[in-house]
């Protein structure tokens, strides 16, 4: 497993610290330009901004132990898919008010085996 980061946190935000550090590594070699991490508003959080030639891309990453309950990926519903949407259009409306660039939302799954699974334009 990855080494911890801080005592003072829970061994589950260790891990989503964790896998948020590798996703972003993950998408920078592919290209990608690291905006911002852990965006907070009350309708929720988007755990990457990231940029592509054609626009920012909101990600959010998974990180499951094992597939006995369905892979990483696939803990994205349709109700995280919305609180995302609207963390997302926050976003767009504190730092671009009407002129927003493209966007699109990207899901990044990993294991304890430290596979990435990497789905662009996920929803």
């Amino acid at each position: 497993m990855w080494p911890r980061k801080r005592k003072s946190s829970t061994s589950k935000q260790v891990t989503g610290d964790q896998g948020e550090e590798i996703a972003k590594k993950h998408l920078q070699k592919q290209g990608l330009k690291f905006i911002r991490q852990n965006f907070h508003c009350k309708m929720g959080e988007i755990d990457l901004i990231m940029q592509d030639d054609e626009g920012l891309v909101f990600v959010e990453v998974r990180f499951r132990a094992t597939a006995h309950h369905g892979s990483a990926i696939e803990t994205v519903d349709f109700h995280k898919q919305q609180k995302l949407r609207k963390a997302a259009e926050a976003y767009l409306q504190l730092n671009y008010r009407n002129n927003p660039p493209p966007c699109r939302f990207d899901v990044i799954g990993l294991n304890s085996q430290q596979t990435i699974e990497w789905i662009k334009n996920a929803f």
